[in-house]
């Protein structure tokens, strides 16, 4: 009979736990957790804050009672394994109840210890209104905390996943929200084009955002930040980040990486072949970059579980690394993103290019139709698909995971272009958004015409290069860029002596589909260096928008119309 010890559960030890005894009905398997909690909704944590998972008692999946019953596991709470004796396979374990410590032999060992939130050495970090976000015991005490009646205003350092959500969440629940993230942008799997819609979103929703500023310290009544800027807070949520939790691996011998995770082989087994480990403490191999990457996500962490069951009972399975693909809600907006942004490519070396797509998410006609802001990445010059990015009310999420099948299986901007998806007026577009992305990226590929990205136009408007608007009068009119020319596409063949032909011509409308036509239109015209804004006036204005309300810059735009 084989004995399996698992260390921490929630997705990665409470899947590795179940799969081994769908393989072994024999196996003795004891989990782990030094918290309370077994086995609960980790990424649901933050909708208990604004109401949407009504009751702490919701977020809970698994009772040890459940494991029992159920599966026949044996799930220890309140137990801590401090200690691994590697050389006599067992394991020392604290009863946080009792503080009494016993040992228990293993066989096999899985670690799954997840990570922990990063807490900076701020000033006033130890102060009862400071809170980390991990666990339900975590959310519960914040919940508690801003229920209170005293509690009007809460500051959410970083912008990430948890810091976004858990803004949100707040706000929901009535609470002014400041959002307080150091770099230039909240979300950073989204290139900056991209995040400004995510910051207008904030904004519009009354989520007082400050970015490119750091937290320096708390006081009881306010955080004060880098810049001196003080903001009034009754409580503080550090959502910073997290870090591999290494100190029992470390500890044991067992080989970190270079990135500070667990260092794990292809089968998930550490350098220590009757350990495995799996989920946010470990590093993983990203398939794009072919380097080492972290990945705190839940979906990553199930594979990987059940690819280490597997391995210990001889399955074979097939390692072919991450690709990093997530979704996030904030407020109306759907986010989501797969394989790597511009940042990314351009740190691995790969040479890319983008293109941007403003398209309706369904059938114009359709009274829930909505813009759905599309970016894909592709390498330069195979065509070969790097990553995407979605932004809208409707799907983004099913656009992004097409997108992310894609990028598993190889594909290309060809194979993009090809694939038949489902269609129906009140669901997509006969030529959905990611095969439009396709076309496009194949004429920037191929050189059919030449574009420029939203985030070179304010350095060409600034040189007076010449920007064409085939967007009907009354549109201009109702915001335009400072120098453009309004020549509607319906008009351009009758006023192309209006046109230079002497120096570079770029071409927008509001989306980029009739800016498209006009640049093929002056193509046979004779024109030779003509460029289509990618992205328009809409992706002009949102790039623009959030920098020019918090840094003062000289308007490019006369009007921000974003309808």
């Amino acid at each position: 009979m084989k004995k399996v010890l698992i260390v921490g559960g929630v997705a990665g030890g409470a899947t590795a736990a179940a799969r081994i005894r769908r393989l072994d009905e024999q196996a003795q398997i004891i989990m782990f957790e030094r918290g309370p909690h077994v086995s609960f909704s980790n990424c649901a944590l933050p909708y208990y804050l604004g109401g949407l998972v009504k009751s702490k008692e919701k977020l809970l999946l698994m009772t040890p009672e459940s494991f029992q019953t159920k599966y026949n596991i044996d799930a220890r709470v309140n137990q801590e394994v401090i200690r691994i004796q590697r050389d006599e396979k067992k394991v020392e374990v604290k009863n946080l109840e009792t503080n009494e410590v016993y040992e228990e032999s293993y066989d096999v060992l899985i670690l799954s210890p997840g990570a922990n939130p990063v807490v900076p050495p701020f000033e006033g970090v130890d102060l009862p209104h400071v809170f980390t976000v991990r666990n339900v015991v975590d959310i519960d005490r914040l919940h508690q905390f801003v229920s209170g009646s005293n509690v009007e205003r809460v500051a959410v350092i970083g912008g990430g996943f948890i810091g976004v959500e858990v803004a949100e969440n707040l706000k929901e629940a009535g609470k002014e929200v400041a959002l307080v993230e150091y770099a230039p942008q909240i979300m950073a799997p989204f290139d900056e084009d991209m995040a400004q819609i995510l910051h207008k979103e904030m904004l519009d929703h009354g989520v007082e955002l400050i970015v490119g500023d750091g937290l320096k310290k708390i006081t009881e009544t306010h955080i004060e930040l880098n810049s001196g800027k003080q903001v009034e807070a009754q409580a503080v949520v550090l959502a910073i980040g997290v870090k591999p939790e290494v100190k029992l691996a470390k500890e044991a011998g067992l080989e970190i990486g270079e990135l500070g995770g667990i260092k794990v082989n292809a089968n998930y087994q550490t350098s220590d072949p009757s350990i495995y480990a799996v989920g946010d403490a470990i590093e993983v191999y990203h398939r794009l970059t072919r380097k080492p990457a972290r990945l705190a996500l839940a979906g990553p962490a199930v594979r990987q579980a059940r690819a280490a069951a597997d391995h210990i009972y001889g399955h074979k399975q097939e390692n072919k690394g991450v690709i990093g693909s997530s979704v996030v809600k904030i407020f109306g907006l759907n986010c989501a993103v797969t394989g790597l942004n511009e940042r990314a490519a351009k740190e691995a070396g790969i040479p890319y290019d983008s293109v941007y797509i403003i398209a309706p998410d369904k059938v114009r006609i359709m009274p829930n139709s909505n813009p759905l802001h599309f970016k894909l990445i592709f390498e330069v010059p195979t065509g070969r698909i790097l990553g995407a990015q979605a932004i809208g009310k409707g799907n983004a999420d099913k656009r992004i995971d097409v997108i992310a099948t894609l990028i598993t299986m190889g594909g290309t901007l060809e194979d993009l272009k090809e694939l038949e998806l489902t269609y129906s007026p009140i669901y997509g577009t006969a030529r959905d958004v990611v095969n439009i992305a396709a076309l496009v990226g194949l004429n920037v590929l191929h050189g059919d015409y030449k574009q420029v990205h939203v985030s070179e136009v304010r350095s060409l408007v600034e040189q007076g290069a010449t920007f064409i608007d085939v967007r009907e009068k009354n549109e201009f009119e109702r915001g335009h860029l400072v120098n453009a020319i309004n020549i509607p596409l319906s008009e351009l063949r009758q006023r192309l002596e209006e046109i230079p032909r002497d120096k570079p011509v770029y071409v927008h409308c509001r989306s980029g589909q009739r800016s498209y036509n006009a640049v093929k239109i002056l193509q046979h015209s004779g024109y030779a260096n003509v460029y289509n804004v990618s992205g328009s006036f809409l992706g002009i204005c949102l790039y623009e928008y959030f920098k020019d309300v918090t840094t003062g810059r000289e308007k490019i735009v006369t009007e921000y119309n974003f309808k």
